[in-house]
């Protein structure tokens, strides 16, 4: 389970080194493989990147994106919600999943964006939280996303563009189960949270900052009107 207290002096000390972790990061280069031209009008994308509090935060920013919703999947659905896939015993890991138009944003700038705001090095973990339920995956839901995503991970490794391998998986879809509410839009209702300052604040000035072409300042929630 993720830590929920950061003392604050602790929390900007971190925040600066985050801060100047990130002038050294580049861009990532885009995917070499396109994704097959489509016709429907949504598409959804589930992928796993630890905590996803900050991973709903950056793709609600994404230009061509109509929704994201956090929640769990990759095991057993988890009858008992957050505290039991908190446990690390369902299978399941912390995830969004994000419905798309294909024509606006295509699913290999999705990952490209995915990939640049987590570590996909880190094996059961993300920053602080340790786990099978924190590891970063993606679940494809048909054919075209295994393409792209195996295809974009060998280029990335080819091209070394992480000091280690990449050890995010590339599995099929099974099953997603929405959490709970309270998980919702929660980086946009508690920006001055400790843990949303240092973990995942940063992961949505990078994706401004590198991608500013697909990046909107207003945010796609799930309860707008609660906002």
């Amino acid at each position: 389970m993720r830590s929920f207290l950061i003392p604050l002096i602790l929390t900007s000390a971190l925040t600066v080194s985050a801060a100047s972790a990130d002038e050294t990061s580049k861009p990532l280069p885009a995917p070499a493989l396109a994704s097959a031209p489509s016709a429907l009008k949504s598409e959804n994308a589930v992928l796993a990147g630890g905590c996803f509090w900050g991973m709903q935060g950056v793709f609600q920013h994404l230009k061509g994106v109509s929704a994201v919703v956090s929640g769990y999947s990759g095991g057993a659905k988890p009858t008992g919600g957050y505290e039991e896939v908190s446990s690390g015993t369902t299978g399941n890991a912390e995830a969004i999943r994000i419905t798309y138009d294909p024509k606006q944003v295509s699913f290999g700038e999705i990952l490209r964006v995915y990939f640049s705001v987590m570590d996909p090095t880190e094996l059961n973990y993300q920053g602080p939280d340790h786990g099978t339920q924190y590891r970063s995956a993606i679940f494809t839901t048909n054919a075209d996303q295994k393409r792209v995503a195996e295809a974009y991970v060998a280029q990335l490794n080819k091209a070394h563009a992480f000091s280690s391998v990449i050890v995010t998986e590339v599995t099929p879809f099974s099953a997603f189960s929405q959490a709970e509410d309270y998980h919702q839009d929660y980086l946009i209702h508690h920006p001055d949270q400790p843990y949303i300052a240092f973990n995942d604040l940063p992961k949505v000035s990078t994706f401004k900052k590198f991608y500013p072409a697909m990046y909107r300042e207003q945010p796609v929630m799930v309860f707008p009107d609660r906002s």
